[in-house]
């Protein structure tokens, strides 16, 4: 194999496509990535054999053939070399040598023959959603889902697609995020459960400024989402999602609308006494229209009030200050709207037509 190509194109593609590798392996091969070169472009492909990245690059091919590289190998090298084109040449030993101006390095290649290729999923039921609305869907609850070690249907995304909603819901025993979407087309329903890694790993190289949209295909076993020249394929987790539904009510005793900002920066100051080690519950004391918050621990103390609209009862009420910190940025609205009903039972932050829920669980101030 022989191809030139640009420095910026190949460092972006090797860039996501490791997203894929995994960083412990006793087998050797995961640590590769397989670049593949002809029918007019150059693929890279990484699989850890839970999650599979595959994206092509334009450029020159002399000699099509495919090669296996090792994966940080590549990175560190594609880092060092001059922003101009770089020529890729792998040995019949499986050697590769790269070149860039006066640069040559000569590095370890393997057979690429023996690398587990993609799994070929049939592309039958698919959706389709804006980029920017897929990275927004990830950001606003990701953060609420719980540990895999533990429970592996914990540590997925519940995708749930029924006409023309799609709903996203994650949740780690202690709050539940959801998120609802409007799709342009109408959809028999179905419900998966997607690795919160591969969706974490999708993130991260979604094209910020893509108004382009994202296809997602389902099977029986695994999820593909397909954006400009890139396909994710991961396996889907087996199970049966929590009935999130269940915890959900409507009924409060008490709601309260706050602006966001003010009560984000008023939680971020409380995080100051609220160290690993030393976790405090941050306290809400809502009365008339004042919000007061306060934080106690052996590190000291902070005292705040925010003004508020309330409706309902007065409450006093102790949260893990973190908790409602990552709602809050992951709310783009400039007021929120937080429904309570008692001291022990969980708070409700949600819009009124609830494309948003994040419900929480109190800390007993007892």
């Amino acid at each position: 194999m022989k191809v030139i190509c640009s420095k910026q194109d190949l460092m972006n593609a090797v860039n996501i496509v490791s997203k894929a590798v995994p960083a412990n392996t006793t087998m050797s091969l995961l640590e590769c990535i397989l670049m593949q070169a002809g029918n007019g472009e150059i693929r890279l492909t990484a699989n850890n054999m839970e999650l599979g990245i595959e994206t092509a690059i334009g450029g020159m091919i002399d000699i099509a053939g495919m090669i296996a590289i090792d994966a940080k190998m590549l990175q560190d090298v594609v880092r060092k070399l001059p922003d101009d084109d770089i020529t890729i040449e792998s040995q019949d030993d499986y050697s590769v040598n790269i070149t860039c101006g006066s640069k040559i390095f000569k590095i370890n290649g393997k057979n690429g023959d023996e690398f587990t290729f993609l799994p070929k999923v049939e592309r039958k039921d698919s959706i389709q959603i804006y980029t920017f609305t897929l990275r927004d869907i990830i950001r606003q609850t990701i953060f609420s889902i719980g540990n895999s070690d533990i429970n592996k249907v914990m540590g997925g995304v519940d995708m749930v697609i029924k006409n023309d909603q799609l709903k996203v819901t994650t949740l780690d025993g202690h709050r539940v995020s959801i998120r609802k979407v409007q799709l342009k087309n109408i959809y028999a329903e179905q419900e998966i459960i997607v690795p919160g890694k591969t969706l974490s790993e999708i993130s991260k190289i979604l094209p910020s400024d893509s108004e382009e949209e994202v296809e997602i295909y389902f099977s029986d076993a695994h999820v593909i989402f397909e954006f400009e020249k890139t396909t994710v394929v991961s396996r889907l987790i087996d199970g049966n999602y929590i009935n999130v539904d269940r915890m959900m009510s409507s009924d409060y005793e008490t709601k309260v609308t706050i602006n966001k900002k003010a009560f984000y920066d008023c939680i971020d100051c409380s995080m100051l006494f609220s160290k690993e080690g030393n976790k405090k519950p941050i306290v809400l004391d809502i009365s008339d229209s004042e919000l007061k918050l306060k934080v106690n621990s052996s590190l000291g103390s902070y005292d705040d009030n925010i003004e508020v609209t309330k409706q309902g009862k007065d409450i006093v009420i102790g949260f893990n200050p973190k908790f409602l910190m990552d709602a809050m940025k992951a709310i783009d609205e400039d007021e929120i709207d937080m429904y309570l009903v008692n001291p022990r039972s969980p708070l409700y932050i949600k819009d009124e037509n609830e494309r948003y829920v994040y419900m929480i669980l109190p800390i007993n101030l007892s």
